[in-house]
């Protein structure tokens, strides 16, 4: 029997209790505070109508309820209070998918963390040919807004490429240039990137270049290069906001107090310090992927 729909003002008596003091928060909040999904995805669950509040079926974005007092599932499966929220950086290896699931059956970045017992979620993308770093938490509320275009969050990464451009072309870059939307054979339409900061790394017959960008278009490097007549090779993640890329390929490691903090700063539009390059790291190849082992969590000061 379909179960029936139901407005915040419509939620069953039991939610209600006279003797208790509500706490009610928009559902969406909740199920990503939860570690459920980000934001953006817990929204999609509630107008799907996956998501019930005391047995009844809620589809309006606006609905609220109280996560210590009602009973809260999605797909029927109950959800808690959130839990406590953990920080992690992994060196993403070629040839993993930047995805909870894939359809396809391949290897994905969350095979890394199978043993700490959380549901976690990327933030952001690296493309499956893509290294680096990359940021996996259950904080659906920061993995939101770090994802959000408005954040502005510098990226920087190092570029390998085919062959050699002239300075003309990289200015071209920095200045920004139009690129076709989406992924290919689902590309709707052209949009013009913003500045980007560019400088030579190492050079060579197919030269490294080190680029920030404070984007995330679907394969947005490599569009960007192939518009100026040079096909990328090899991309590798080497700093996001305050982060930078510390560990080897294929490891990883749980976030300080501090980088937390920096991070949480950074997703509200506050001044970034630029990452430093730790070149030894950077020369390091990747070394075959295995699940990491569970890391401990940071002390807190007292």
């Amino acid at each position: 029997m379909t179960q029936p729909k139901a407005h915040r003002s419509e939620l069953p008596p039991e939610s209600k209790p006279d003797n208790v003091k509500r706490n009610e928060q928009r559902l969406q909040k909740i199920l990503a505070a939860a570690g459920v999904a980000s934001r953006r995805k817990a929204e999609e669950l509630i107008t799907q109508g996956r998501v019930q509040v005391n047995k009844a079926t809620i589809t309006t974005l606006g609905a609220k309820a109280d996560p210590q007092l009602d009973h809260i599932r999605v797909d029927g499966k109950r959800i808690h209070a959130a839990e406590s929220h953990r920080y992690f950086v992994l060196n993403k290896p070629k040839g993993y998918v930047t995805t909870t699931n894939d359809p396809q059956g391949r290897p994905t970045v969350m095979d890394f963390f199978s043993r700490i017992g959380l549901r976690l979620y990327p933030v952001g993308r690296l493309d499956y040919y893509s290294e680096g770093l990359l940021i996996v938490t259950n904080d659906g509320e920061l993995a939101q807004t770090l994802t959000h275009a408005s954040s502005n969050v510098a990226k920087t990464y190092l570029v390998k490429v085919s062959g050699v451009p002239d300075e003309a072309a990289i200015d071209r870059l920095r200045r920004g240039v139009s690129i076709p939307l989406g992924r290919p054979g689902f590309q709707e339409g052209r949009v013009r990137t913003s500045p980007a900061k560019i400088r030579p790394f190492r050079e060579g017959d197919n030269p490294w270049f080190e680029v920030t960008i404070t984007e995330g278009r679907n394969r947005q490097l490599r569009k960007m290069f192939e518009h100026i007549g040079h096909h990328v090779e090899k991309i590798r993640r080497i700093g996001y906001g305050p982060l930078e890329l510390d560990v080897a390929p294929g490891e990883m490691r749980e976030l300080t107090l501090n980088e937390v903090r920096a991070l949480q700063q950074a997703a509200t539009g506050k001044a970034q310090p630029a990452p430093r390059i730790r070149h030894k790291l950077l020369a390091t190849k990747a070394r075959p992927a295995k699940a990491a082992r569970t890391p401990r969590p940071a002390k807190r000061k007292r």
